[in-house]
C-alpha cells in the first residue's frame, strides 16, 4: 500500500536562546499541505519571508547549517529538521521571530515531544521517495571525511566518529530505519571539546553556549588566559574553571554511551532533509560534519534533477493490468477512436499505458499519404483516455461515468510518431481529484524519448440514463 504524506494537527510552539546568535527566539511550527516539504518563515521581518529547507539555499555550516537568500537567514537549522523528518513529517511552515533557531539542549528531544503531542495527520498525496539505484562514494581529505550510500529499502544510516582524542576515542552509532530516531536518536546532544570553545570565542559564535545546551569534553589543560577568556564570554568565576579536570565538564550525565557518535547521526538526519524528499538508501560516513553533509546532499539533490529529466524506464513485455478487454468496458470509445491498447502499470496518482502505432491506423490514409505521421491531437487525445482509464478505475461503476476535458495547456510535440512505432503514455496526478476535477501531467514516448507532453484538465461526469455511447463526448 503507497504511504501518504502526512503534516502536523496543529502547532506548536518553543522559545529559547540561539546557540550561536545569543538572541532569544520564539518558534512555530504549523501544518502545510502536500508536496510542500519544509519552510522556514522570518516573521519578525518585512514582508515576512520565506525560504525553502533546500541545499541550494545554504549559505554557512559553521558549527550549524544556516540557510539564506536576499531577504532572509535563519542559522541552527538542523535540530528542528531532523525531528521533523525522523517523526514522519513530510511537509511544515516553521515561523521564527528571530535569526536562529533555539538550541533548547542541543538536541531534538523537545522538537520530537512537541510533534508528539499534537500528533500527526494523513494527506491525499502520495509519499515521493527518493531511491538510491546505484552507490555514491563522496571524499573529504581536508577534513578526512568518507562518506557512502549504497541502495536499501530503508532510510538506515551508519557514522563512525574519531577525533583522535582519549576522551572520546573511536565510536560508531547505527539507525537501522527512521522509526528508531525517537528513541535512540532524537535526545542526544551536540558536543564540544573545551579546548575549541577558544577559536569558536574567537569567531563570535555560541554567545547563547551553555553547559546546558551542550556536552563539553576537557581532554587538555588550559592556560591561565584561556581560562580568562572562557570566565569573561560564560559569566562565570574563574575559580570554577580552575576546577575543570579532564573529563566531561560539570559531570554531564550520557544519555548513551555513544552520544556524540549519535549526534552526528542526529545532524546527518537534519542535514540530508535539504535534498527535499524522503530517501531510501543506506548512508555510511566516517567523522561528518555539516559542511560535508551538505555536500552530499547537493550530490544527491542533483542525481534527483536528473532523474526528474531522465525518461522512466517501462517493462513492456509486464503483463497488462488491463487489456483491450477491461478497457473497452471501462471508456465508451471504438474503433477507430479506442487509442489505448493496454495499461501496464498505475497507482493511485499515475498510470502507464501503451497504444502499438499501425499503418493500417485509418487516420494514416489522409495524415500523410505517402508520408504517414500521428496527428499531435491524436496523441493528445491517447494520453487524455490513459487518464481517464486511471480515474474511472476508481469509481465503483466506470461505465455510469465519463471525463469530459476542460483544459489542455503546456501541450509540446517533440518528435514525429510513425507505423511502427510503440507509444508509451504516462500521467501523473498533479493534486488529489477535488469535485470531480482531475489535472495530470501528461508525457508520450517511443523508445524513451519523449514526443509529446502536456497538461490535462477533465472533469467526472455521471451519465444522463437517456443518453447512448454514440452520444457521448469523452476524452
Amino acid at each position: 500500500m503507497a504511504e501518504k504524506q502526512r503534516t502536523l494537527k496543529s502547532s506548536f510552539t518553543l522559545e529559547g536562546v540561539g546557540l550561536h546568535t545569543g538572541k532569544m527566539s520564539k518558534l512555530t511550527v504549523l501544518p502545510a499541505k502536500e508536496n510542500e516539504w519544509y519552510h522556514f518563515q522570518r516573521v519578525d521581518l518585512p514582508d515576512q519571508p520565506k525560504i525553502k529547507a533546500d541545499v541550494d539555499n545554504v549559505i554557512a555550516t559553521t558549527r550549524g547549517t544556516s540557510l539564506g537568500n536576499d531577504k532572509m537567514e535563519v542559522h541552527t537549522t538542523e535540530h528542528i529538521l531532523a525531528a521533523l523528518h525522523g517523526m514522519g513529517v513530510d511537509n511544515a511552515l516553521i515561523q521564527i521571530d528571530g535569526p536562529e533557531i533555539p538550541i533548547l539542549d542541543g538536541s531534538s528531544k523537545y522538537f520530537v515531544e512537541a510533534i508528539e503531542k499534537v500528533g500527526l495527520v494523513d494527506l491525499d498525496a502520495e509519499r515521493d521517495y527518493f531511491v538510491l539505484k546505484d552507490n555514491i562514494t563522496f571524499e573529504d581529505p581536508e577534513r578526512e571525511v568518507e562518506m557512502l550510500a549504497v541502495p536499501a529499502p530503508e532510510y538506515r544510516i551508519t557514522v563512525m566518529v574519531d577525533y583522535r582524542s582519549p576522551l572520546l576515542g573511536t565510536q560508531h552509532a547505527q539507525m537501522y530505519k527512521l522509526s528508531e530516531f525517537k528513541d535512540e536518536f532524537s535526545r542526544c546532544r551536540t558536543f564540544v571539546f573545551l579546548r575549541e570553545l577558544i577559536q569558536l570565542v574567537n569567531k563570535g559564535l555560541i554567545k547563547g553556549g551553555d553547559v546546558n545546551n551542550a556536552i563539553v569534553m576537557v581532554d587538555t589543560e588550559l592556560s591561565e588566559d584561556e581560562k580568562d577568556r572562557l570566565a569573561a564570554t560564560f559569566n562565570r568565576e574563574k575559580s570554577e574553571l580552575q576546577k575543570i579536570g579532564i573529563g566531561i565538564l560539570n559531570n554531564v550525565k550520557l544519555n548513551f554511551q555513544n552520544e556524540p557518535a549519535r549526534h552526528k547521526l542526529l545532524d546527518i538526519v537534519g542535514d540530508l532533509a535539504l535534498v527535499g524528499k524522503p530517501i531510501k538508501g543506506h548512508f555510511l560516513a566516517a567523522r561528518p560534519g555539516h559542511t560535508t553533509n551538505v555536500a552530499f546532499g547537493r550530490i544527491l539533490k542533483d542525481l534527483i534533477k536528473q532523474e526528474q529529466k531522465a525518461a522512466p524506464k517501462f517493462d513492456l513485455n509486464a503483463d497488462a493490468i488491463y487489456g483491450i478487454t477491461e478497457i473497452r468496458d471501462m471508456l465508451p470509445h471504438r474503433y477507430p477512436f479506442l487509442l489505448v491498447d493496454k495499461v501496464i502499470e498505475m497507482s493511485d496518482s499515475h498510470v502507464v499505458g501503451v497504444k502499438n502505432v499501425t499503418v493500417n491506423e485509418e487516420f494514416f490514409q489522409g495524415h500523410f499519404p505517402g508520408n504517414p505521421v500521428m496527428p499531435g491531437v491524436l496523441i493528445v487525445e491517447a494520453m487524455a483516455q490513459t487518464g481517464g482509464i486511471l480515474v474511472l478505475s476508481q469509481i465503483p461503476d466506470p461505465k455510469n461515468y465519463e471525463t469530459l476535458f476542460m483544459k489542455i495547456d503546456k501541450v509540446r510535440f517533440k518528435r514525429k510518431v510513425v507505423p511502427g512505432d510503440t507509444l508509451v503514455f504516462k500521467l501523473d496526478l498533479m493534486s488529489p481529484i477535488r469535485r470531480g476535477i482531475c489535472q495530470m501531467r501528461a508525457q508520450a514516448f517511443v523508445r524513451n524519448i519523449v514526443v509529446a507532453e502536456g497538461e490535462l484538465m477533465a472533469q467526472i461526469v455521471k451519465v444522463k440514463q437517456d443518453e447512448s455511447v454514440e452520444s457521448k463526448h469523452s476524452s
